[in-house]
């Protein structure tokens, strides 16, 4: 019995990865390019119960959370909290384990657009560059 217990309560980092990144609208390939990787070994990496502490620094960086958030990520109670969550009041039950970051979905979207015209803007100077040659 206790050893059932301990595995149910040990934390599975791979799918708190993954469960971080669906939440920030991230994508596998998305995550992939930013650790120079392939997806498909993003997939593996979202499958692993332990990740190395470089490797979970570095994916917590792309994510924009800390490493601490990502292992000690509690779904349960994440959805405990949303769910109990009274606006305006905004109260988060006492001793609950939630995303303390403040995200505003409309900031996050401007910024994936900025990023995406950013790129564009320097594919069309490499294509001037390379056709000015």
């Amino acid at each position: 019995m206790a050893e059932v217990m301990e595995k149910t309560s040990k934390r599975h980092i791979g799918r708190n990865v993954q469960r971080m990144r669906i939440y920030f609208g991230i994508k596998q390939e998305t995550l992939a390019n930013e650790l120079d990787m392939s997806q498909q070994a993003v997939s593996k990496l979202e499958q692993q119960e332990e990740i190395e502490p470089a490797l979970l620094k570095k994916i917590s960086e792309v994510i924009g959370v800390s490493p601490e958030m990502i292992e000690n990520f509690d779904a349960d109670k994440a959805i405990y909290n949303i769910n109990n969550y009274n606006y305006p009041d905004a109260t988060i039950s006492e001793g609950a384990t939630a995303i303390v970051q403040q995200i505003n979905p409309v900031e996050k979207i401007v910024e994936l657009y900025e990023r995406l015209l950013k790129s564009e803007r320097e594919k069309i100077e490499l294509l001037k560059t390379t056709t000015k040659e």
